[in-house]
């Protein structure tokens, strides 16, 4: 179960064709991919994606729109040529189907906060990883003491770029949860840690019978209401200001909880979900999702990547199989729990309380 098959076509094979030689080609994509990693995150902070929505432009207007020197700039929007993320015609560049999807500021689908965010915060942490493999510690803002979520919380900036990240990464799963769930069956939801509101505002376009918002520590607010707001959901959307450790968590016929069983160790997670179950009504629903790892801990490559870097970037927490998750959530008293598969790494656990 949560099994993921996209990801399983891109796990590397451990074996070699009995009459192919031993190629190194392999481990060297793995080791140098940061290099493609930051020029694509570096794109991204130059805001190249958004300038070329706007019409194709040469190199020499590239270099000038972006304030590169010239050494450079051949090589860099060349490299993103060849990374698939940029198209080249008689030397005019354009942004590939995707990118211009995905990475226009100005487009809804917008994955680039993530991006954003791993450029600024992730890419420097990382750097420290062998040092968390070896102490069990964070990397980032509190390691030297503190909270990174007080961290990220106290600075407005700091929080609108990291709830964007979180839109960018939940984008495609609340998509999926959207049209996968039996939402007919149900009046009412609200979504757990909900940032800047991407899944109540997915949720909510595709079903216009459902009221329901979000529940996040207070700083949140304004963001997520000026994130319904320009969607036009404001009178369907409401946001639930709390702590979900510290208050109950708002009632409503179905709970979500998306990236964030993941910050926590395992007291906690059983915590939030005994929570879960106590706010909703007899025959309610909860709905988690995350990177869930296979259960065989062999193909999502970017779940258990995901669970290193809560390592990086949490004291306790940890990605999961859907076989914990189901034994979890039933330990709650959940029943009929289901693991499905959702966009791309993602899977969601389904139980009735």
């Amino acid at each position: 179960m949560a099994r993921t098959p996209d990801t399983e076509q891109q796990a590397p094979r451990a074996d070699h064709a009995a009459d192919a030689a031993p190629s190194p080609e392999h481990i060297l994509q793995v080791a140098m991919g940061f290099w493609a990693s930051k020029t694509l995150l570096s794109a991204v902070e130059l805001k190249l994606f958004t300038h070329l929505a706007r019409g194709p432009q040469n190199a020499t207007q590239l270099t000038e729109t972006l304030g590169l020197h010239p050494r450079p700039a051949l090589d860099f929007l060349d490299a993103l040529v060849a990374l698939n993320v940029l198209n080249r015609v008689d030397g005019v560049y354009s942004n590939t189907r995707d990118a211009d999807v995905f990475l226009d500021q100005e487009k809804p689908a917008y994955i680039g906060g993530l991006l954003e965010m791993a450029n600024s915060r992730l890419y420097p942490f990382w750097g420290s990883l062998t040092e968390a493999l070896r102490t069990g510690a964070p990397q980032n803002e509190s390691k030297h003491g503190g909270n990174v979520f007080e961290a990220i919380y106290s600075d407005e900036a700091r929080l609108r770029t990291f709830l964007h990240a979180m839109s960018g990464v939940s984008l495609g799963a609340a998509r999926a949860i959207a049209q996968q769930f039996p939402w007919r069956n149900y009046r009412t939801f609200i979504d757990i840690g909900t940032a800047q509101g991407a899944l109540p505002v997915q949720i909510a376009l595709a079903h216009p019978h459902l009221t329901g918002g979000g529940f996040d520590l207070p700083p949140v607010g304004p963001v997520f209401e000026e994130y319904v707001a320009s969607q036009g959901l404001q009178e369907r959307l409401k946001f639930h200001a709390g702590n979900f450790f510290d208050d109950p968590c708002p009632g409503a016929d179905v709970l979500v909880m998306g990236h964030i069983l993941h910050d926590w160790d395992l007291d906690q997670k059983r915590t939030l979900l005994r929570k879960c179950h106590d706010a909703l009504p007899e025959g309610g629903c909860l709905i988690v999702y995350d990177a869930m790892i296979d259960d065989d801990r062999r193909h999502n490559a970017f779940g258990l990547l995901m669970s290193l870097n809560m390592l990086i970037e949490t004291r306790g927490g940890f990605d999961y199989t859907g076989a914990q998750c189901i034994e979890w959530m039933r330990e709650a008293g959940f029943r009929d729990v289901r693991v499905e598969p959702l966009a791309g790494a993602d899977s969601m656990a389904v139980g009735i309380r």
